[in-house]
């Protein structure tokens, strides 16, 4: 299982890129932008310094791929 994890100070977003079909909502969904579509056809969280924790990506995957935590949080 192949994972994307980044961090900034305050939050972590990790999407399990074997769940992740390469929808599209989170991306859509996103206020500040924080994922993009990769050239493998999966939700990478690039621009993680701009996540505000508000959770709409990982409440909109409907393959629960994704999620959002506190950094330094335990899994």
């Amino acid at each position: 299982m192949e994972e994307y994890k980044m961090s900034a100070s305050r939050f972590e977003v990790i999407v399990n890129t074997s769940w992740c079909k390469g929808c599209e909502l989170c991306i859509g969904i996103c206020p500040k932008k924080v994922l993009v579509l990769n050239d493998r056809m999966k939700a990478d969280p690039v621009h993680i310094d701009k996540c505000i924790g508000c959770h709409q990506c990982e409440n909109t995957c409907p393959d629960m791929a994704i999620t959002v935590r506190e950094a330094g949080e335990n899994a």
